[in-house]
């Protein structure tokens, strides 16, 4: 029998959030003016109900201590949490996970609930038979006529602009997988500023990225340091950070708000992170990284808390998906 899930706790009060909004009209916080015009919410017929598409969940063994995250129990949390549709993102790579969780396996395990289990697939760019860039994309175009909609969680040990990482993503751009990639100092590297990144953005413009974990988050303060890009940082957000310049730069690439790490970047400073919200309303992605059970997430909460106009809410919580992973 399937545990029932339990909520998460408030990580802060509205009345705590109010608090800190006290003068933002000052700073011009008050309507969803920084939505681009002509966006709408599209309509929901033919779809899953719920209020939210998850860009980021797993599935996996029990391990350790930890319990299986298994099917019935990912789709009972779902439905706790009005959660229309799921990404469920294998873990190949020996850096990304206790153990690995296969593409093979997740597409297997997806199967019979593909209306609300999105499977991606995922190849670690160091795999020698996988060489040729024909032979990765006779995999990928394998992986995606079984029914994969997207690439990753993308998390080797290599920066991220490591050449065969390169390949890699003109391969999905190819065959038409967005790729949600973990960027921090271990896995797809890169330094404070994100210039590894920009240069991917740069040299693979057609392929879409979706940037997750504490390197990318970090970065949405100027200030952000080598070290921290494997932190929560909590202080205020400083101006001129790398996540606001790349996401104004370059319209293939959105943010993937899972996770501490998600949370955090819009926690630490709620004043700028609703005014981020709104500024990029149409590149961020909700997600939880839910990945065993009874595990306690914050986005639920983080974003009830938040008052976002309902035109901003339906972008965030589930229309950029659609947008980015419906054909």
């Amino acid at each position: 029998m399937t545990t029932t899930p339990r909520r998460s706790q408030r990580t802060f009060t509205r009345r705590e959030f109010h608090r800190q909004l006290a003068g933002a009209a000052a700073l011009g916080v008050t309507s969803a003016s920084c939505v681009q015009p002509g966006v709408s919410s599209r309509g929901s017929a033919g779809r899953p109900s719920g209020r939210f598409i998850d860009i980021h969940t797993h599935l996996g063994q029990q391990w350790s201590a930890r319990g299986a995250l298994t099917v019935p129990y990912l789709l009972d949390w779902m439905d706790e949490h009005e959660v229309a549709q799921a990404v469920v993102l294998p873990l190949i790579s020996p850096e990304s996970w206790a153990h690995p969780v296969t593409t093979d396996y997740v597409l297997e395990k997806t199967a019979g609930h593909r209306e609300r289990l999105i499977p991606f697939c995922s190849i670690d760019p160091r795999t020698v038979n996988l060489g040729s860039q024909q032979a990765r994309l006779d995999l990928l175009g394998r992986y995606k006529d079984a029914g994969a909609r997207g690439f990753g969680e993308h998390k080797p040990g290599v920066a991220i602009d490591d050449p065969r990482n390169v390949d890699l993503f003109r391969a999905c751009a190819e065959v038409g997988l967005p790729v949600l990639f973990h960027l921090d100092t271990l896995r797809n590297f890169d330094a404070p500023g994100l210039p590894g990144l920009e240069s991917v953005l740069k040299t693979v413009p057609e392929c879409t990225f979706i940037a997750h974990a504490q390197g990318w988050w970090a970065n949405i303060s100027g200030d952000v340091t080598q070290a921290q890009m494997q932190q929560y940082p909590k202080a205020p957000v400083a101006p001129g950070g790398a996540v606001e310049r790349l996401l104004t730069s370059f319209p293939n690439l959105y943010g993937d708000l899972s996770a501490g790490s998600g949370a955090n970047a819009i926690s630490r400073d709620l004043i700028f992170g609703r005014e981020f919200v709104l500024r990029h309303a149409t590149q961020l992605l909700f997600g939880t990284d839910v990945l065993r059970p009874e595990q306690e997430v914050a986005q639920f909460d983080l974003y009830a808390g938040l008052d976002l106009p309902a035109d901003v809410e339906a972008l965030v919580y589930r229309d950029n998906a659609r947008r980015v992973l419906e054909p």
